[in-house]
C-alpha cells in the first residue's frame, strides 16, 4: 500500500507538469523613438539664421577664424550621440570652386565604406540658397552631409557624425531623424546682409 501512494502521485506530476513545448520568440528589432521635432530660430552671431530641433543642446563651439572669415558651428545631440557640424566660409572672386570641390570631395571619402550615396538638389531662390544634400548608405563615418551657398557671398557646409563605430543597423533610427533636422537646416538658412 505504500508503493501505491508513492507511485500515484509520482504520476499525476509527471503527467501534469509537462506543459507545452517551448517555441523560440521571434525577431525582433530595438525600437527607438524620439520626440516629435520643434524648431525655434537660431540668431547667434553668425553671418546667417537657421531653426534648430529644441532636443538638440545649445548651440557649441561657435569657433571663428577672422582672417578667413571661416565659422564652425556645433550642433549636439547627446542622447543620441551624434553631432551636426556646420562650417560657414566667406566666398570671394576666386575660392568657390575651390569651396565646392572640397564639399563635393568630402562626401567622396565616404565611398569607401558606403553602400550608396544618394545627392538631392537644394534650391530656394526666395531666399537666394542653392545646394546639394547628399544621404550616405551602409557604415560610413557620416550618414548626411550638404553645403548650401549663394554663389556670391556665403558657403556654408555641414556633416553629421555619431560619437560610435558606425554600424548602419544600430544608429539607422537616429540617422533618420538627424538627417531630416538637417533638411530642416537647410530650408530654413537665410543669410544675413
Amino acid at each position: 500500500m505504500t508503493l501505491k501512494k508513492i507511485i500515484i502521485p509520482l504520476l499525476a506530476v509527471a503527467c501534469f507538469s509537462c506543459g507545452n513545448d517551448p517555441l523560440p520568440k521571434p525577431k525582433a528589432m530595438l525600437r527607438l523613438e524620439y520626440q516629435k521635432p520643434e524648431y525655434s530660430k537660431v540668431d547667434v552671431r553668425l553671418p546667417f539664421t537657421f531653426e534648430k530641433n529644441s532636443n538638440a543642446d545649445k548651440i557649441s563651439n561657435i569657433k571663428l577664424d577672422g582672417i578667413n572669415n571661416t565659422y564652425g558651428v556645433d550642433i549636439n545631440y547627446p542622447k543620441m550621440k551624434g553631432t551636426i557640424y556646420l562650417t560657414y566660409k566667406k566666398v570671394n572672386a576666386t575660392n568657390l570652386d575651390t569651396l565646392l570641390r572640397d564639399a563635393q570631395n568630402l562626401t567622396q571619402k565616404h565611398t569607401i565604406k558606403a553602400d550608396e550615396i544618394e545627392s538631392i538638389i537644394y534650391e530656394n531662390p526666395s531666399q537666394n540658397v542653392y545646394g546639394m544634400f547628399y544621404e550616405v548608405g551602409g557604415n560610413a563615418a557620416s550618414q548626411s552631409q550638404f553645403y548650401v551657398t549663394d554663389s556670391i557671398n556665403h558657403f556654408l557646409s555641414g556633416s553629421l557624425y555619431f560619437y560610435a563605430k558606425p554600424n548602419y543597423d544600430s544608429i539607422y533610427p537616429a540617422a533618420v531623424y538627424l538627417k531630416n533636422d538637417i533638411k530642416h537646416i537647410m530650408e530654413t538658412i537665410a543669410w544675413k546682409k
